[in-house]
């Protein structure tokens, strides 16, 4: 230690690893050392941050403790190591200085909104920022969707062609300035140029802005390039506009989501219930899934039509901030932000043919042209898509349903560190991790790998990660199923690099992602309820009561097998209710019930045969068959649709008594029919959907009763906890029996949180975590 005994001087070296990076990390560490007298200096490197400080030891401690206390709010402080050193020439003040390269061991910041001080700027006539689409400053942004390589600088980022001019460069170098050391700093000068473009690429008159929304307004379709990629945008209020965007883009009943200008604007649509405002500001700025108010399907004619939730999204960037800003009138100052407006926008992604979204003015143009009437552009690059986000919101805090924008790609702290390993994830909404140490980098959403063009973007992404974070992995975990282009990658991969693959069960995974987001490392009863992954006995599994410690996981029980005629079930939940009928004995119903269904007939012979009939205990299939005997759904349009539907009757029917001999346990196995054989005598589809929802809910709980510990800790995992009824019956029941329940919420609980579940078991096997090889290694 470097001291004076008179004036108790020393200098200490601090070392601070995490999110740091274009978060105005430096800016702020500069502020508190003048505002303590303190000198010396602050770097960024591919590690995170590194200080140098000098001064009073009080102070220099009253730093460290603050720069954890006062961080920026979009930052996150993983680790703060202090030691001392020696100073062979003490700095006369604090000073900011350039940054280092090296091994990354930093990772760049996800994307976040615009801050209101930004926003005041762009709505203050007098400033020079008036109605500038790419405003930014330290705290908020692009970030992710820019950055090239680390450590992120603008020679890095996209920005680069963009020279600050002598205003921004002064801004950047003024420690003061909340833009000191922000990246992406720009202004109408020196920024990029927004162009409105039409149909076919040919550019249009006036004001970008104006006359994107005069488009709008005569019900004509945008395509707006944002943050993460294009949106298409129509007006919400007009039903023609809406059909005609669900005709081009052919997605016939799938929801559209609404951007809406602040939480009174929603309000008008939906039920806003406690810290539901809060969410929709939040700068992550994902789609809140909010219930509908009665009058909502006829304000917005075709956005969500029969579906008891509505997606709604705030404005994120500059640019859709000034479509409200205009359609309001152009008002100067921020108080219009507080009052609801008029402006509705349908606001979906750009992915035609269900392929990535699309990032490149020139793709847009050509491959869009067919969908939008006109094109609002800009030439700042985006260097890796990124979908919004999607939450849902309930009792139990925000659960995420696609993890993209505003989070990716932000770490996920693991109970332990371990050796870096890469998982695939599996086929349907794909997401892959990659681990350092104590770190799980989780991609943005790739999307089903159904395609070559999401097959590429799956190769692209790692590759992206792979050089951010500069790990070579010691392990490869992927999906049990061969047939998947994850599988093939992980093996293809492992074969290439000289490492071991692991295959990973799909329920197995599920678990485990819970566990490790919630730093869980202890054997755990759990619950994987989605629709149909491959088990490890080769059977569709998807209902499954599990024992899971580590690597290894035991099979306790399971929902009682559902015939599956053939490879439509999945989506036709009419197939699956056939099913059920011909296991109740009422197989003579089946033709008569689905008489609309020209295969009703051979569906029926192929069940009452059985022999050539695959089986699955997926809960998703019991709940689309029981949809289906209802008459709410018998043909999908897209995923989940027909749970959706269910629940949201179950939801406006009210609370109902579960049917106390609904079900039967016997072995380890669920038997829902005694439920079914109600169900399918019920009249009221409602009152039907809200019996089957309270029934589950009581029969899953006793399952877990006969296996759960006493105060023990329940892991609910898979897609079917999306459900906010089951998730928060379960909740209640297992709770009132001493339980306590956990699940995703930084992930989703479908598919896209696999990969995390990989990692985390890939992690345990090679750290020797398990008491046997799991049957999943290879």
């Amino acid at each position: 230690m470097q001291a004076s005994e008179s004036l108790n001087i020393v200098c200490q070296r601090i070392r601070l690893s995490g999110l740091v990076q274009g978060v105005g990390f430096r800016p702020f560490v500069w502020r508190l050392a003048k505002e303590l007298n303190l000198t010396g200096w602050v770097r960024k490197d591919n590690h995170g941050l590194e200080i140098e400080v000098c001064g009073d030891a009080e102070q220099v401690q009253n730093l460290i403790e603050r720069l954890q206390d006062d961080a920026p709010s979009i930052s996150r402080i993983d680790s703060v190591l202090a030691q001392d050193t020696v100073v062979e020439c003490v700095a006369e003040d604090f000073y900011i200085l350039n940054s280092l390269g090296g091994r990354a061991a930093a990772m760049i910041a996800p994307d976040t909104a615009v801050c209101r001080d930004c926003l005041a700027e762009m709505f203050d006539p007098a400033n020079r920022r008036w109605r500038h689409a790419f405003a930014s400053c330290s705290n908020c942004g692009p970030r992710y969707s820019v950055c090239r390589a680390l450590p992120f600088t603008r020679e890095r980022s996209s920005l680069k062609p963009f020279t600050p001019c002598p205003k921004c460069q002064n801004e950047y170098r003024r420690t003061g300035d909340r833009r000191h050391h922000n990246e992406v700093n720009c202004c109408p000068k020196c920024g990029p140029e927004l162009a409105l473009l039409d149909g076919a690429g040919r550019p249009l008159p006036g004001d970008p802005i104006a006359q994107a929304l005069a488009l709008l307004a005569q019900g004509k379709i945008v395509a707006i390039k944002d943050l993460g990629g294009f949106h298409l945008a129509c007006d919400a209020r007009n039903a023609k506009a809406v059909a005609e965007l669900r005709q081009r883009k052919q997605r016939d009943e799938k929801p559209f989501s609404v951007m809406l200008a602040n939480a009174s604007s929603a309000s008008t649509f939906v039920q806003l219930g406690v810290g539901e405002p809060g969410l929709l500001a939040m700068p992550e700025r994902p789609i809140i899934l909010l219930k509908k108010r009665s009058s909502c399907d006829a304000a917005l004619p075709g956005v969500a039509s029969g579906l008891g939730w509505l997606g709604v999204m705030m404005p994120c960037t500059p640019l859709q901030y000034l479509l409200f800003h205009a359609a309001a009138g152009s008002p100067e100052g921020l108080g219009w932000l507080d009052l609801p407006q008029k402006l509705a926008l349908v606001m979906i992604s750009a992915d035609p043919g269900d392929e990535p979204l699309i990032i490149d003015n020139d793709d847009a143009l050509q491959r869009l042209s067919e969908i939008a009437d006109a094109f609002l552009l800009h030439g700042r690059e985006i260097m890796s898509g990124c979908n919004d986000s999607v939450a849902r919101s309930g009792p139990g805090g925000l659960k995420l349903v696609r993890r993209a924008g505003g989070y990716t790609p932000r770490a996920i702290k693991l109970p332990r560190s371990g050796p870096p390993v890469l998982a695939v994830g599996g086929r349907f909404k794909n997401t892959v991790c990659l681990t350092r140490g104590d770190e799980a980098f989780v991609s943005q959403h790739i999307g089903d790998l159904d395609n070559v063009a999401t097959c590429d973007f799956f190769d692209a992404t790692i590759t992206r990660l792979l050089k951010f974070i500069e790990i070579k992995p010691a392990l490869i975990a992927h999906d049990f199923d061969r047939d998947f282009h994850s599988t093939h990658f992980a093996l293809d991969f492992a074969h290439q690099r000289g490492v071991p693959a692991l295959a990973v069960q799909h329920h197995h995974a599920h678990v485990a992602s819970v566990l490790a987001e919630h730093r869980v490392d202890a054997p755990v009863i759990a619950l994987a309820l989605d629709g149909v992954g491959l088990g490890a006995d080769g059977g569709d599994w998807g209902g499954e009561l599990l024992r899971v410690d580590g690597a290894y996981f035991e099979r306790l029980g399971h929902l009682a097998p559902l015939q599956l005629a053939d490879q439509h079930a999945i989506r036709e939940p009419w197939r699956l209710a056939a099913a059920v009928l011909q296991q109740l004995g009422r197989g003579q119903e089946i033709e008569q019930r689905f008489a609309q269904q020209l295969s009703a007939a051979s569906v029926n012979k192929t069940l009452e045969g059985g022999a050539h009939c695959p089986q699955t205990s997926s809960l998703g299939c019991y709940i689309n068959a029981a949809a289906s005997l209802l008459g709410v759904k018998s043909m999908m349009a897209f995923d989940g649709q027909a749970a959706s539907l269910l629940e949201g009757l179950a939801e406006r029917y009210g609370d109902i008594l579960p049917v106390n001999d609904g079900w039967t346990i016997k072995d380890g196995c669920l038997n829902l029919l005694p439920l079914f054989s109600i169900l399918a005598d019920e009249k009221d589809p409602g009152r039907g959907a809200a019996i089957f929802h309270a029934t589950l809910v009581a029969a899953l709980s006793d399952w877990v009763y006969t296996v759960a510990p006493a105060n023990g800790t329940i892991v609910g995992s898979g897609a079917c906890f999306l459900n906010m009824i089951l998730a928060r019956g379960l909740r209640s029941r297992l709770g009132g029996h001493g339980l306590h329940l956990i699940e995703a919420r930084r992930l989703p609980p479908n598919d896209g949180g696999l990969a995390l579940g990989q990692a985390w078991i890939a992690q345990q096997y090679l750290l020797g975590k398990s008491k046997e090889t799991p049957p999943s290694a290879l």
